[in-house]
């Protein structure tokens, strides 16, 4: 196991005594988040939970996906012009990179070391977002 995965369990760990009853359509979406390790939209969420469970519908990952961020145990991931995607909570500050032939987004390790010089003069930098755009492995037929 990653330390990432390691991390974000523990981190999905220690807000469960908050959580709702956990019901087994709601440990298989987790499961997914945790194994995917990267951004998932609502759909593929469904699409790989139903490989356990072939009866899960769309709405029941939506309430999951409510539920787990009420609990902290996901976050919106958000891509300008693109609906939400969701990951496990307790990562690291980490960016995204977007493939543009498969559309799916990728975790990016660290932060540029510079960013607060970008920012204007006697400007107070508070957050920042960087997204990358190309093309994956898979999709390039490289491996990764």
């Amino acid at each position: 196991m990653t330390d990432e995965k390691r991390h974000a369990e523990e981190a999905a760990s220690q807000h469960r005594p908050r959580a709702k009853r956990r019901t087994r359509q709601r440990s298989i979406i987790q499961r997914v988040l945790l194994e995917a390790n990267r951004p998932l939209s609502p759909h593929d969420i469904l699409q790989a939970a139903q490989a356990t469970a072939p009866g899960l519908g769309i709405a029941t990952v939506y309430r999951a996906i409510h539920t787990m961020i009420t609990e902290g145990l996901l976050v919106a991931v958000e891509i300008p012009g693109e609906a939400p995607r969701y990951e496990t909570a307790g990562k690291e500050h980490h960016h995204h990179f977007q493939c543009r032939t498969c559309d799916d987004i990728f975790d990016i390790q660290g932060c540029p070391p510079a960013i607060q010089q970008l920012a204007p003069k006697g400007f107070r930098l508070e957050g920042h977002q960087v997204v990358l755009y190309g093309v994956c492995p898979p999709c390039t037929g490289m491996p990764a």
